[in-house]
């Protein structure tokens, strides 16, 4: 008896498992897919102004997280006649890049390097993210609005000249194909992000034809993404809506100087542009960046006493780090920053504290898991 229960124990346990059976012992995880863990090669660009204190931030968080990233270091200033050739083949062969602020000289006919930097690596959108950070007090809760902006056209074309002396002509220029693929990349992100709606801003009332043809282009797109609700606002009246109700938006795809506008005022009604991460993106390459620019070299002041808020440029690294496909990383760093943010104690001088960038940095260590 015992020799033939032991005969059916060894068939049992040899015997393969029907599928019914497989698919219940079957491991399921939703998770994202992760990278192949080989440290990845990121062309760095310290920047002007407070650009070289938060990327310093950047790198000691790094460091200390032992994240599978090292850093190609180049130094570009804002008065450069052109970003150098070396600089955008480091970017080209490592497709990221992590930059601090360059400033762009006022008139002078001197063209922004952050506008060559967007066009020769065609980074057609840019995404800035404002939302409500746990902690932080501001006048309006349950922000959470991601401001796509189309990155190579409209106003910032560049193309200006002086018909006769005291008059300037400036282009603006907006094309089908940059609009349709700046809508796409808007629905896209919405649809694969689980948001709810698609806010087009406009001035299609006056610039009939230019920002009429960038609707178009938005309403055909939105006819083939029926599970997201689309609507439309005029820029003006947008910017009094944010301001009042900013609650209402969700997504929100633009040309290129009404993203520009409408991000920095979402920033600042979320708790500041020092908090809120953004980068640039196209087919082959990215760039992040602090996502809202307003101020993003900072003061004199503020560079003497070493109290840049690092918080925003953490933020889009960790942006970067999901990028790379390193998304255990991103959440461990977004957790720490978070955890400092809603502790209270280390916060720089726009969030209402006394920290230097530095004790910012060693809490957000610190509060890695």
């Amino acid at each position: 008896m015992a020799r033939r229960s032991i005969s059916i124990l060894r068939h049992l346990l040899t015997k393969p498992l029907t599928p019914a059976v497989a698919a219940q012992t079957r491991s399921v995880t939703y998770k994202p897919r992760p990278g192949d863990g080989a440290p990845r090669a990121v062309t760095l660009i310290p920047g002007d102004g407070i650009g070289p204190l938060v990327t310093n931030a950047v790198e000691q968080v790094m460091e200390a997280m032992h994240a599978p990233v090292y850093f190609e270091k180049f130094e570009v200033t804002g008065d450069m006649p052109r970003v150098p050739e070396e600089v955008i083949e480091s970017i080209r062969k490592n497709k990221v890049c992590l930059k601090g602020g360059l400033a762009t000289p006022m008139g002078g006919g001197v063209s922004s390097l952050n506008m060559q930097l967007r066009r020769d690596l065609d980074l057609y959108a840019s995404l800035v993210n404002c939302f409500n950070m746990r902690g932080l007090q501001t006048k309006h809760d349950n922000v959470d609005i991601v401001v796509i902006r189309e990155n190579t056209e409209g106003e910032y074309s560049g193309l200006e000249h002086e018909v006769i002396p005291g008059v300037v002509e400036s282009l603006k220029v907006i094309t089908k194909f940059c609009s349709e693929r700046i809508a796409k990349y808007a629905f896209e992100y919405a649809y694969l992000n689980n948001r709810k709606k698609v806010t087009a801003v406009h001035k299609a009332n006056i610039m009939k034809l230019a920002d009429g043809l960038f609707l178009e282009s938005c309403r055909e797109v939105a006819e083939k993404y029926p599970g997201i609700a689309y609507n439309e606002i005029i820029v003006d009246n947008c910017c009094m809506q944010l301001v009042s109700k900013p609650e209402q938006f969700d997504v929100m795809v633009t040309p290129n100087l009404y993203g520009n506008l409408v991000a920095n005022t979402a920033a600042g009604i979320a708790g500041g542009t020092g908090v809120m991460p953004g980068g640039n993106v196209g087919a082959d390459h990215a760039i992040f960046e602090q996502g809202a620019s307003a101020g993003n070299v900072g003061n004199q002041k503020m560079l003497e006493q070493k109290k840049a808020n690092p918080v925003a440029l953490l933020l889009s690294s960790a942006m970067m780090l999901r990028h790379l496909q390193f998304p255990s990383f991103s959440d461990r760093l977004e957790n720490a920053v978070e955890r400092v943010i809603l502790e209270g104690k280390f916060r720089t001088k726009d969030l209402g504290g006394h920290s230097t960038t530095q004790e910012v940095v060693d809490a957000v260590i610190a509060a890695l898991d």
